[in-house]
């Protein structure tokens, strides 16, 4: 009777005041995020969730806006992954052959973007490889496929989406296959990108010689966390072959017919020396979700690359959560600022950061040509509608926007006259910038560049054109939800 007269009095207290204690609530979020001293655009979008949304505004920044510990194991991580490329950045400048001088002189300018990664330990610049461009699922498969089918010693997996449908299972029956004849396998996939396999996979594995692991597993008492992801689609074979890009593994991406949407989409395959860096990276993110080691630093990985196998120019940029030095969007800033004459884009997603607009609006300005392609529909309308509130100011400085009308355009891909070129997994958001795990190629060959470029001018073809005019036409409503989106957008 006790308890139910206590409790009878609490119910009547919050009936009439229920106002204070959510009051405090509320004083007390609010003074987390500002004393949290984070990024101030995305500070002001919170606190506009959580006033304008109440209840749940808080819940949202409960489970996602918070910095957890994971964001602090990020870090500590970041620091042992520098200390260990520290460790063999000597080994790998001896792999790559490259002297300054002759790149300076070979690539002008944009050469200063490979400095740039040089000087962050992002990666050194390797001369010695050969890139080829891979238009969509139907150019890259085929060649992912040979490559696995080759591998004499070992096969690394890390891919954002791995669906099991008919190139899956052609992929996965092939991997068993080439682990039954001795060849080491590592699969690597996001738990949030690719539910099903991941929920699958160890059954299929068991008693194979497969490893595998799943990045930061999804679960109720760690949706904190889940934020953070591995966007990344990296497979190498031997220590000789690479592949980067857009392109997850799934059947919407080949367009054989079987779904209606036309898949557009972007990969290099590599061959040559700057394997050998990327095969650090991949074990530095084995290390993170895999108690099992491997010495990544023999010859059966790290294997001393034939000569003259190519004259493309490589490196990678990088983002992570945990690492102070987001090297994808600073090359690609970096590399917008030394334009002289076209900066070609494309993404699915638009939301820059202000850094990365300002450099946009100073290209502009300095009478270089940016043109941008984007889906005409996108996959999200928040996000969509939220990239094209970010795109008013720049159309009306110039910017060309053409929107993808044969499909859904999910390439990512920059190029810069035809001295640079940016393929990999990096969306032009902030997401991709300073939250997901992700990776972009850096490349400077001509040849390729030109064909890039080639691919960029049909796509235009395949497009309708944006204009500051044309926007400013668009019904009130749009223009205003646009805008509300906008405010999102630090979040998204």
């Amino acid at each position: 009777m006790e308890i139910s007269r206590v409790l009878l009095q609490i119910w009547e207290f919050l009936q009439q005041w229920y106002w204070i204690p959510l009051l405090l609530i509320y004083g007390g979020v609010l003074t987390t995020i500002l004393l949290g001293n984070g990024n101030p655009t995305k500070t002001k979008a919170w606190i506009l969730v959580i006033i304008f949304i109440p209840i749940v505004g808080i819940i949202l920044y409960y489970f996602f806006g918070q910095k957890f510990k994971k964001e602090k194991y990020f870090k500590s991580l970041d620091i042992k992954s520098t200390l260990e490329i520290k460790r063999n950045w000597d080994s790998f400048n001896l792999f790559s052959k490259a002297e300054f001088d002759f790149i300076r002189e070979n690539v002008g300018v944009q050469s200063e973007v490979f400095q740039l990664l040089n000087h962050t330990y992002s990666s050194p610049p390797m001369l010695n490889n050969k890139v080829t461009l891979l238009k969509n699922g139907e150019e890259k498969f085929p060649k992912f496929l040979d490559a696995i089918r080759n591998a004499k010693h070992h096969i690394h997996l890390e891919y954002y989406i791995f669906n099991e449908d008919d190139i899956g299972n052609e992929i996965i029956n092939l991997l068993i296959k080439k682990s039954e004849e001795g060849v080491i396998v590592r699969i690597t996939t996001d738990d949030f990108g690719s539910p099903k396999f991941n929920k699958n996979a160890l059954k299929r594995f068991e008693n194979t010689n497969v490893n595998y692991q799943t990045f930061l597993p999804v679960h109720f008492n760690s949706l904190a966390d889940s934020n953070f992801r591995n966007h990344r689609k990296i497979l190498i074979v031997d220590g000789k072959t690479a592949f980067i890009g857009g392109i997850n593994i799934s059947d919407k991406y080949i367009n054989n017919g079987k779904f209606d949407l036309y898949w557009r989409d972007t990969s290099v395959m590599i061959e040559g020396d700057a394997v050998n860096f990327l095969q650090l990276r991949f074990w530095m993110n084995w290390a993170m979700v895999s108690g099992e080691k491997f010495i990544v630093n023999d010859y059966d990985y790290l294997p001393i690359q034939p000569n003259n196998i190519g004259k493309s120019l490589v490196g990678f940029a990088f983002t992570s959560p945990g690492s102070e030095v987001q090297s994808a969007v600073e090359s690609m800033i970096l590399a917008i600022f030394l334009a002289k004459k076209k900066v070609r884009l494309t993404t699915p997603y638009f939301i820059p950061s202000e850094e990365f607009e300002s450099a946009l609006k100073i290209a502009i300005n300095r009478r270089v040509e940016v043109e941008l392609i984007l889906p005409k529909k996108g996959d999200s309308i928040i996000v969509q509608e939220a990239s094209m509130s970010f795109l008013i100011r720049l159309m009306k400085q110039g910017l060309k926007v053409y929107l993808y009308e044969k499909g859904f355009i999910h390439a990512k891909t920059i190029s810069i006259d035809e001295d640079i070129a940016f393929v990999g997994t990096v969306n032009l958001d902030n997401r991709s910038f300073y939250i997901n795990f992700e990776i972009t190629t850096v490349i400077h060959d001509v040849d390729f560049i030109k064909e890039l470029n080639s691919h960029f001018e049909i796509d235009k073809v395949d497009s309708s054109i944006l204009t500051y005019n044309l926007w400013k036409n668009q019904p009130i409503y749009r223009r205003a939800f646009a805008s509300i989106c906008r405010l999102l957008a630090p979040l998204l």
